[in-house]
């Protein structure tokens, strides 16, 4: 068994009762693939995200976490198109949206911080400009009020010499400070759902764990939900209030971060666990070469080539996500136990 420091967090959002905040709803997404049947890349997505918690979701690269994250939004990858599901802001299907309503949610209510800050901010604009204009299209305000605001974000967000710094032009700034810009554009407009998309992938690990902590402490002061999504399944432990693990387009886990680091019942959120374990043992007995051909959904349960405790049955039988005690979900035939 996987053990790992998890810290107490001082938000206890997720064992609420009430609406969510964002509620998906078996969100599909198909991409082309030539004279071939579509793509399906998410499957059926469901999951809740309860306001002011921070929602985890980890997996490993291409398993469709950043089609999730832009898919919520209601702009999946190109040339990937929403095939069929629902995703529900504040009680509201805002996938049946025209165009322009669901813009107007995009940074005033819904945001995103994407991993590369060099991609989303405008080379030929200063920073200091490009903060307030989230301010004075979303929210409004004169032009005096939004380069306060922004000013003041570039304080929050410790940003060094602010009044100098709203002058600047992107590529001025360290990978650092652009990426706590880009953290100022997302919540200026104090938005009630943040994504951070595997926002700190790029940063050195002191960096890294910087922006994080700085991250998580605005959308606390802010009072937004956050969704957390890393491929770093122990960056979770310390700042998330829930977890879900996402394998080839499907949810296989949900749990509080407690039970996910100290009960994981899905063997692959046991792999992602054993891969930052020191044991080799424990990465060797959890961590198996995938034999034959990847299956379709429909043949059973996708993991079932890679799973160390597979049965012939978790070849012909697709698992559910069934809730195995209260609050935690697996989709497994053979869940783990722990004593």
């Amino acid at each position: 068994m996987v053990t790992a420091e998890v810290t107490t967090h001082p938000r206890s959002a997720a064992s609420e009762a009430g609406r969510p905040l964002i509620e998906i709803r078996n969100l599909r997404v198909t991409f082309p693939s030539g004279s071939r049947e579509p793509k399906e890349v998410l499957k059926g997505v469901d999951l809740a995200v309860q306001p002011g918690e921070i929602l985890g979701l980890v997996g490993e690269s291409g398993a469709g976490k950043t089609t999730l994250a832009r898919s919520i939004l209601g702009v999946p990858p190109g040339p990937g198109r929403i095939s069929g599901g629902e995703v529900h802001f504040q009680g509201r299907q805002i996938l049946a949206l025209p165009e322009a309503a669901l813009r107007r949610l995009r940074g005033r209510h819904l945001s995103v911080v994407v991993p590369n800050p060099r991609a989303e901010l405008n080379p030929l604009l200063a920073v200091g400009d490009q903060i307030a204009s989230m301010a004075k299209i979303h929210l409004q305000v004169s032009g005096t009020e939004a380069r306060r605001m922004a000013l003041q974000m570039l304080r929050d967000v410790q940003i060094p010499d602010p009044e100098r710094r709203m002058a600047a032009y992107p590529h001025e700034l360290s990978g650092g400070m652009a990426q706590r810009v880009v953290i100022a554009m997302a919540l200026i407009c104090n938005p009630a759902f943040v994504i951070s998309d595997d926002a700190t992938s790029g940063l050195d690990v002191t960096v890294q764990a910087q922006i994080l902590a700085l991250l998580t402490k605005l959308a606390a002061d802010h009072g937004s939900a956050m969704l957390f999504i890393t491929r770093d399944v122990g960056i979770t432990a310390h700042f998330c209030d829930r977890i879900a693990v996402l394998f080839a387009g499907e949810i296989v886990e949900v749990a509080s971060r407690e039970q996910l680091f100290l009960q994981p019942a899905h063997p692959y959120t046991l792999m992602l666990l054993a891969a930052f374990s020191h044991s080799p043992k424990l990465r060797d007995s959890w961590s198996v070469q995938e034999t034959g051909r990847r299956r379709e959904p429909s043949a059973g349960c996708q993991y079932a080539n890679r799973c160390p405790i597979a049965q012939p049955v978790c070849r012909t039988q697709k698992p559910p996500l069934v809730e195995i005690e209260a609050g935690h979900f697996a989709r497994c035939l053979f869940p783990v136990r722990h004593a």
